[in-house]
């Protein structure tokens, strides 16, 4: 400790007082653990390895050899690509810490803004330009007609849109996710007909699940099949265009990392 010993038992005393227990028992020239100083050491045995990390932590940051990469996502492109990327990019800059998050597409943009996040994976972009924000198209993916076990549709193999005018359909809250309501309304448009939604939900894999409960027919992206198992029939749409899912960031210069993660993202 490179003390003297009476500055290191002043130390102690001042510890001692500060916790209001006693951490030895002195006899003569032996000392030994109290309980309470047995139990104040195993809680406290972690602080130095851990603010030892910190320290290097921190250098390495300063130097540029490690940063943090923040990013968020919508339920509903959670799928085995997304997982793929994430695990390469995790692979490829170990140095790199990716922070994950789940959050709604309007929550994603706000932290954009605010600079609590890098960037997002926030589903369909939305049709009228947003400030400060650039989208990055990402990968594109087939809608499909999710319905509950039971229900007559459930049988066949494809469905044409105009084959749901009239259904109680479940779906994505407009509020929580403009850009997918906007298109699902005007693909019922195009088939003749005006949705006849009973119930929202700001999560697509909450959709999911109430159409495995019975609650109605969804549309949603095909990748989240993995979500009702056998409790409901995931049927193609035939002439439905599939829905492009973009990757969203701060309008500028991307750092560093996040410039490694976006050139991820095209060679994927």
């Amino acid at each position: 400790l490179h003390l003297a010993q009476p500055p290191l038992s002043r130390h102690v005393r001042s510890l001692e007082e500060k916790l209001g227990a006693p951490l030895f028992t002195r006899a003569g020239r032996k000392v030994a653990l109290t309980a309470a100083g047995a139990l104040f050491h195993e809680e406290t045995r972690t602080v130095l390895p851990q603010l030892a990390r910190a320290g290097e932590a921190t250098r390495r940051f300063a130097s540029g050899a490690a940063v943090r990469l923040r990013l968020g996502f919508v339920s509903a492109v959670l799928s085995p690509d997304l997982v793929e990327v994430l695990r390469r990019f995790r692979e490829e800059h170990p140095d790199v810490q990716l922070v994950v998050q789940d959050s709604l597409p309007a929550d994603q943009i706000d932290a954009l803004r605010r600079g609590t996040l890098d960037g997002g994976f926030v589903g369909l972009a939305p049709r009228e330009r947003t400030p400060g924000i650039d989208y990055v198209p990402w990968r594109q993916e087939p809608l499909a007609a999710f319905v509950p076990a039971g229900h007559p549709l459930a049988k066949r193999r494809a469905l044409e849109l105009g084959d749901l005018a009239g259904e109680a359909l479940v779906a994505v809250s407009r509020e929580a996710a403009p850009a997918f309501a906007a298109v699902l309304h005007d693909l019922c448009s195009q088939a003749g007909f005006r949705p006849r939604i009973v119930l929202q939900s700001s999560r697509a894999q909450a959709v999911a699940v109430m159409v495995a409960a019975g609650a109605g027919i969804a549309l949603l992206p095909r990748s989240l099949a993995r979500v009702v198992g056998d409790a409901a029939a995931v049927i193609a749409l035939k002439d439905t265009p599939p829905i492009a899912h973009v990757f969203a960031r701060a309008a500028g210069a991307p750092s560093p990392a996040l410039r490694q993660f976006l050139a991820l993202l095209a060679a994927d």
